[in-house]
């Protein structure tokens, strides 16, 4: 068996006597992956002397998955096991079944099987996890741009067999795993990408370390890493623990950096190879690409990489070279004919050289030139639009009117066209869908409905002058779709962004403006103004005065001092007045309170002018600044999305782009040629080409997988790390050395005393001879000092070790006369009279059991014969162990005999069964250390903290341990003091430690019949870092009120328990520390 203290000699004893052979081997195994002794492992079961075929290792890798153990999984790759062989669908469908509950994607999964569960196709069962459920969910993490991961299954096709697999079963931390890969015969389903499907399984997870050694085994690792990404992104959206959602931001955006890392090692290497691996449409993950992934996630440091800048560039100037200045093209574009010049240069040296209808083509077809073409057709239209609005709008639509129609009707043909617009297959509702989600889009539908609006009203020849106002107002909507040409610009693209986001700033803040303006207001109306019943007029004086009064427009007789009867209308008929004000109609003056009108107008603009108007200040300086740290990144982001715009969109423009709607008609529809021009977005390669695209990134990331490594280590941070793991590393090997000499110096002054002793008798034995035989007298016999010392020393010692013995065979605590925590007075019992041998003819001890509350978990109350004849004594009685340490004990009127002899009291006393209680007793333990981390010493012997806890009624310490539940293997004290989510981790220690003390137990609650026997367990821990020791600090926590629970300095003269202390003592020994 393997020890936390130390392993290796057992491990060496199963090499000596490896009669098991293989299952030894296998469990030594099991054992380290159990315990999380990865370095064991590595030093001593994988090793020259046993060569491991991969396949025995997938029961335990699929164990170190499942218990997330990441230096295991690394482990087991190292030494041969291939991911294509370990994930199959059976065991990729077992991983997702046994998911933890407390994991948000377990939580998704359950949903969908919920929905499906509610349909009436699914019978009266409750459907379980199939793969095709997870694909749903990861689709909607990933997004409905993908295809599903997994497929559902066919109709036809057959429930999957279970797996027959061998009656061996595996537990990890609560986990049965049977061993997945020893089938007897039968298909095994692989599935396309296992990396990926184990990437996928532990980022949904949040399990980093995991993650990270799976993704460096990837292929397609830029997709993998975005994907992750998008993946821990939308699980963010819903996770509730703070904690938690912190983790996933931080590691999407770590696993974003990772894709910036390896393309910007793929871009160093070959620019075009690069940009392959941009637009490369992956079948493994949903037959996506890296740049649609990176855009839906919305990794704006990935989008604005200087190699996808340059690739969008590229695709923004077509086949056009992309030092062309703008001018040139401008010019080309209004005069054509200058492209037959040198003026404009090409990418591809046969459109240089050529000058016929080719090279035109190329030049109108390029997204740049269709951007300009449609700004200038842009501008015309609205000042077309302005001219007859303002100009030549007759009852009968002139020709420059018939004109705007036509060219309204191209922009709803070429909306239509991009409602409609699905080189992907995705489906008309999901296409709608993202062609309503863009907010350009929701303005043109606007726009174009307004104007349907207008255009209906002015053909009305009663709603003509309606219908110019409905189309003035368009005009208004018309113009504020220019702002979506200025995203291009690198200067006015990030203000538009933060137009828009201030925009949102004064939304929320018009609804603090609106409890001013309107409290005011109306305060304001009902005090001057008595019983105003025009509505225009109270909208004038409740909100629209009060809003003009925050810009300086003060409302009239507010202060009386402008109090004219001719500028009002007394009786409030005059449509174009106000009413008058309360006014004294004799003096013709103001009769309202003129200082309260004035106090609530400072009031009013002290709050709005001041306190809400500077918010809104401070509001927009945030969004300002907000935006303008990632102008750069922002702008490069939104870019992307007008080029894809105008790279798909007709070279023509409005009107014009009516004849290429045309062309596109005859194209698709009639003569069925499919689309080519955004392939350039998204490509497909062939398989021979794909694999070595994929090989030449693999060997690139592994490049910057290496540089990565090698950066870690030069940070100063990590040097200090290492440098002080050296230095501890020496610390103890010195420790080690110096202890080796002490303990060597105390055995040479041992045997030299023990030497000098027997001298000693040896002499004083010849005087005595020469003495006897005549020589000498009794005047002149020496006295020999040394040997009395030594005599009485042994004699001292002879002495101490026969009261041990003594102590040892007769129990002197369960002998005290008063019975604890009773009235109960023992018979009283001498030392000679202790063993069930001597006769004690007097011997009549009270009979005592006490009446506990448990009554369910305890023997019965009494010492009648029938309610004790169902017990069995020196056996397993059901749940209980009546077994002694000791061997068999004697059974006397139905009744157990203590083996240690007579205590003065029958029956069970205060314990729960009789014969004996076992009870356990860990032994916590770790070095003492000063404020420099070094080992404290005294007596040259290292120095031991041991955990003890005491409860509020006793005076002294104890070990946190004692009686357990049946089936339990933690004591009950132990629980009170360790949080539940420690315990299953403590059970490991306790299997792991060293057991220094079995038997009996001298104790005040013993008795004739009933006592307690003790398994005494060192658990020690040598590093003040040991993550174990960590752990078990940060889960102390005391239930009890008044209970304490610390760290002790281990000494003879420490507050414990008598039988406590003789197993500390012997912890001590153990250590060689001072005790």
């Amino acid at each position: 068996m393997i020890e936390k203290r130390d392993t290796r000699p057992p491990v060496s004893a199963s090499r000596s006597h490896d009669y098991f052979g293989h299952e030894n081997w296998d469990h030594q195994l099991k054992l380290a992956v159990a315990w999380n002794r990865v370095d064991i492992a590595r030093s001593e079961i994988f090793s020259d002397e046993r060569q491991w075929k991969p396949s025995e290792l997938h029961p335990v890798m699929m164990a170190a998955l499942i218990s997330n153990k990441p230096e295991f999984v690394k482990l087991f790759l190292e030494n041969g096991v291939r991911l294509k062989e370990l994930v199959t669908w059976d065991t990729l469908l077992y991983l997702y079944q046994h998911l933890d509950p407390s994991c948000l994607f377990h939580s998704k999964l359950q949903k969908v099987l919920a929905e499906e569960s509610e349909q009436p196709a699914c019978g009266p069962m409750a459907p379980r996890v199939q793969m095709h459920h997870v694909a749903q969910v990861l689709r909607e993490l990933l997004g409905d741009f993908t295809q599903p991961l997994y497929p559902r299954p066919r109709t036809g096709d057959r429930p999957r067999l279970p797996l027959s697999v061998p009656n061996i079963k595996f537990n990890m931390q609560g986990v049965s795993l049977r061993s997945l890969y020893k089938r007897s015969s039968g298909h095994v389903a692989f599935t396309m990408d296992p990396v990926r499907d184990l990437l996928i399984w532990a980022i949904i997870q949040n399990r980093r370390e995991l993650a990270e050694i799976i993704w460096a085994q990837s292929q397609d690792c830029i997709v993998a890493a975005l994907a992750c990404s998008k993946i821990l992104k939308e699980l963010s959206k819903e996770e509730e623990d703070t904690d938690s959602l912190e983790e996933m931001l931080a590691l999407a955006d770590e696993y974003e950096h990772r894709a910036i890392g390896v393309f910007t090692e793929c871009y160093r290497k070959d620019e075009e190879r690069a940009q392959k691996l941009l637009t490369r449409v992956s079948e493994a993950w949903g037959k996506t690409t890296c740049l649609q992934l990176a855009l839906e996630a919305k990794d704006m440091k990935f989008v604005s990489h200087g190699g996808i800048q340059a690739f969008l560039t590229k695709v923004w100037w077509g086949q056009l070279c992309v030092d062309n200045g703008l001018w040139r093209v401008i010019l080309c574009m209004l005069v054509f004919p200058l492209l037959y010049s040198n003026l404009i240069s090409f990418r591809e040296r046969k459109l240089q050289a050529r000058r016929g209808l080719l090279r035109v083509r190329a030049f109108f077809n390029a997204p740049v030139v269709i951007f300009h073409l449609n700004i200038l057709s842009y501008f015309a239209f609205l000042c077309l639009f302005a001219y007859v609005l303002m100009v030549d709008f007759q009852p009968t639509p002139s020709c420059c009117e018939y004109l705007i129609h036509f060219w309204l009707f191209s922009l709803v043909c070429e909306e239509l066209r991009q409602l409609f617009y699905d080189p992907d297959e995705f489906g008309l509702r999901k296409v709608a869908l993202l062609y309503i989600s863009d907010f350009w889009n929701k303005l043109d539908i606007g726009a174009i409905l307004l104007f349907i609006a207008g255009l209906t009203c002015r053909l009305i020849p009663g709603l003509l002058y309606s219908g110019r106002v409905i189309l003035s107002l368009d005009f208004i909507m018309f113009c504020l779709r220019l702002m979506h040409i200025f995203t291009i610009s690198k200067t006015l693209g990030p203000k538009i962004i933060i137009v828009k986001r201030m925009m949102k700033d004064v939304f929320f803040f018009l609804f603090l403006l609106a409890v001013w303006v309107v409290s005011f207001g109306v305060a304001k109306q009902a005090i001057l103004i008595h019983n105003e019943s025009r509505v225009d007029w109270i909208f004038r004086g409740v909100i629209y005065q009060s809003y003009l009064t925050i810009f300086g427009q003060m409302p009239a007789y507010i202060d009386g001092v402008n109090f004219s009867l001719d500028q009002c209308s007394p009786n409030g008929t005059d449509p174009y007045k106000p009413k008058c004000p309360e006014s004294d109609t004799v003096r013709h003056e103001p009769a309202f309170p003129e200082w309260l009108t004035v106090t609530l107008l400072c009031l009013y603009l002290l709050f709005t002018n001041i306190l809400l108007l500077n918010l809104l200040i401070a509001m927009f300086n945030y969004t300002f600044q907000q935006v303008q740290e990632h102008t750069d990144q922002i702008w490069k982001f939104q870019r992307h999305d007008l080029i894809e715009e105008y790279h798909s969109r007709p070279p023509a423009p409005p009107p014009f782009i009516l004849l290429s709607h045309l062309h596109l008609v005859i194209k698709r529809v009639v003569l069925k040629i499919p689309a080519k021009r955004h392939k350039q977005l998204k490509s497909k390669l062939e398989k021979n080409e794909e694999a070595v695209l994929l090989s030449w990134e693999v060997c690139l990331k592994d490049s910057y997988l290496q540089n990565r490594q090698f950066q870690r280590k030069q940070r100063p941070e990590q040097q200090i790390q290492d440098i002080g793991n050296r230095v501890n590393t020496v610390v103890d090997l010195l420790e080690r050395e110096s202890l080796k000499r002490s303990g060597s110096m105390e055995q040479r002054l041992a045997s030299l005393e023990a030497q000098m002793a027997q001298m000693s008798r040896a002499l004083h034995w010849i005087v005595t001879a020469l003495r006897d035989s005549g020589f000498g007298s009794e005047e002149g016999l020496p006295t020999l000092a040394p040997q009395k010392a030594s005599e009485g020393q042994d004699h001292e010692l002879d002495s101490r070790q026969r009261a041990e013995a003594v102590g040892d065979t007769h129990h002197v605590n369960a002998r005290h006369l008063l019975y604890p925590d009773s009235h109960v007075t023992r018979f009283p019992v001498p030392n000679e009279k202790v063993p069930w041998d001597t006769e004690f003819l007097i011997y009549d001890p009270p009979f005592y059991t006490d009446d506990r509350k448990d009554k369910g978990l305890v023997d019965p109350v009494g010492n009648a014969l029938e309610a004790l004849a169902g017990i069995s004594y020196n056996a397993v009685d059901g749940p209980i162990d009546r077994r002694s340490f000791h061997g068999l004990y004697a059974v006397q009127e139905g009744l157990p005999l203590n083996p240690m002899g007579r205590t003065g009291l029958r029956g069970r006393g205060s314990l729960g069964w009789f014969g004996p209680n076992h009870t356990l007793q860990p032994v916590i333990t770790r070095w003492r250390r000063n404020q420099d981390g070094a080992i404290c010493r005294k007596s040259i012997k290292k120095m031991l903290e041991v955990l003890v806890v005491k409860h509020p009624l006793s005076e002294s310490w104890a070990l946190p341990g004692g009686s357990r539940e049946p089936g339990d293997m933690l004591p009950r004290k132990l629980k009170r003091v360790l949080r539940r989510e420690f315990w299953s981790s403590f059970q490991n220690l306790l299997v792991q430690g060293t057991e220094v003390y079995k038997g009996y137990v001298d104790d005040p609650r013993n008795t004739d019949n009933a006592w307690i026997e003790t398994v005494a367990i060192s658990i020690h821990f040598p590093d003040q870092s040991d993550m174990d020791l960590k752990r078990l600090n940060s889960h102390l926590h005391a239930r009890d009120p008044g209970m304490s629970v610390q760290w002790q300095v281990v000494d003879k003269r420490i507050p414990l328990y008598a039988n406590h202390k003789t197993i500390l003592q012997k912890v001590a020994a153990l250590f060689g520390a001072f005790y």
